[in-house]
């Protein structure tokens, strides 16, 4: 029986028209049933603009916005040469977008809902065009298939964060058994849109920035695919990222938990979150190019071969450490709790924590986080120091936690270069610490070279 397979394709991979059809061949050959797609590359941007500009600035310059997003669907539009019901589609999608904009300019407000709906335009016009791409591909192949589309809002069911709605995965599962159960008869090709969602209350949400790739996994859980593919515009995962270092090499596949510490200490490849739900029904994931459809790209499953003691490694800028310290901590109880619970008041996430007899140092990743009121709450407790313009850089591998002479290894690479706090200890397949943003780049080239580049041979 074939695989139920589900894609997802970024925003460089809808950027314009022979972007599309090139997506759309790749869905062909891997026999994608149902395809998640992003915003036209740009587009997300241009409406979050959109609607800073609509609030805040006279009617022409909102109107100069949406000319631009008009004129870069219609030219995708006429390259593909849509058929004249996707058009009214899209005409629908236009008119909305100008209804939302002069709503905005006429309250002079933009709230978080009125933003969510104006950003979910990109990803539903981006659909209405690949969905005659895909079209016009499955015709070239005279496949009998035929291609659909599908607003993902009717399945993927959230609460009402807007912004960053969270996704109700009990729901979600029966709605999709009732809307997609027949995606296994392997006759329909559904084309739908990543990062959205719906209230219960029929209100758009969006997943937050990068969610496309979280929504594709929760659509591959909800129909209990039996493949995630992730096409982005790089051919899968680097061991680290080759902005940073030309020597940086390709991973033919990587673990789950590698892969999960991986995206949350700052590779870009994959969001976060979007492991998440392909963990829970261990569904194989794939991130390959498909620019390169042809290159191997990266597969990451819950078991794999090799289990190297670095596999990869990631840097993560805009770091602030912020330092608590008080002799009341120590032999203390509840200090923690108190100051983690002002954290949570102030719905800031702590990264990396470290701590002594009488100071606690944990790192955000962002310093925009770091505001005075939750500076003045933190100082009831213990006097408050704050760093910013620092990096985070993480390893990521096996067993790093019980490696003897890694730490070695480690700080000879980088003896020169100051360490402002290390992280070891909670997770066997991380190991991370704290520089300055200026020295973050070098760090990582040198860690590269004496990790990957060197070979396991070299540690002993």
């Amino acid at each position: 029986m074939a695989q139920l397979v589900v894609s997802k394709f970024g925003g460089t991979s809808m950027g314009d028209a022979e972007c599309m059809l090139r997506s759309a061949e790749v869905s062909h050959r891997q026999g994608s049933s149902l395809i998640a797609v992003s915003a036209t590359s740009g587009t997300t941007n241009d409406l979050i603009a959109l609607g800073k500009t609509a609030e805040s600035q006279p009617w022409p310059e909102a109107e100069k916005i949406i000319t631009k997003i008009l004129d870069k669907h219609e030219k995708i539009a006429r390259d593909l040469a849509i058929s004249s019901h996707s058009q009214e589609r899209l005409e629908i999608l236009f008119e909305e977008m100008n209804s939302l904009a002069k709503g905005v300019h006429l309250l002079r407000d933009c709230s978080v809902k009125a933003m969510d709906t104006l950003m979910s335009l990109g990803e539903r016009m981006s659909s209405v065009l690949f969905t005659e791409a895909m079209a016009k591909v499955l015709q070239k192949y005279n496949s009998k298939k035929t291609a659909e589309l599908f607003d993902v809002r009717t399945v993927l069911r959230t609460d009402d964060s807007f912004g960053k709605a969270k996704p109700l995965t009990s729901e979600i599962a029966k709605l999709c058994s009732e809307n997609l159960g027949f995606l296994r008869d392997h006759k329909k090709v559904v084309v739908t849109q990543g990062y959205i969602g719906m209230t219960d209350e029929g209100m758009t949400t969006t997943l937050g920035r990068g969610g496309s790739d979280y929504s594709a996994a929760i659509l591959a859980e909800g129909v209990s695919a039996d493949v995630l593919e992730i096409w982005t515009d790089v051919a899968g995962i680097a061991t680290t990222d080759p902005r940073l270092c030309s020597k940086a090499k390709p991973i033919s596949e990587i673990s789950f938990k590698e892969a999960s510490e991986l995206a949350t200490f700052g590779a870009k490849v994959l969001h976060p979150a979007t492991l998440l739900p392909a963990i829970r029904k261990n569904i194989p994931v794939f991130v390959g190019s498909s620019f390169d459809a042809e290159a191997k790209g990266t597969w990451v499953r819950k078991d794999v071969e090799d289990h190297p003691l670095i596999r990869a490694m990631a840097l993560r800028k805009k770091q602030v450490l912020v330092t608590l310290s008080t002799p009341e901590m120590l032999h203390a109880h509840g200090f923690l709790f108190q100051i983690f619970k002002v954290f949570n008041d102030h719905k800031v996430s702590i990264d990396a924590i470290t701590t002594s007899e009488i100071s606690v140092s944990v790192t955000l990743d962002d310093s925009t986080l770091v505001n005075k009121k939750l500076i003045s709450d933190l100082s009831q407790f213990a006097d408050v120091q704050v760093e910013d313009n620092l990096a985070l850089i993480s390893l990521i591998g096996n067993n790093i936690n019980h490696t003897a002479g890694l730490g070695k290894h480690i700080f000879e690479a980088i003896s020169d270069i100051n360490v402002r706090m290390i992280c070891l200890g909670a997770s066997k397949h991380n190991f991370c610490f704290l520089v300055s943003e200026e020295q973050g780049p070098e760090t990582i080239r040198r860690l590269h070279e004496t990790f990957i580049e060197a070979g396991p041979e070299e540690m002993g």
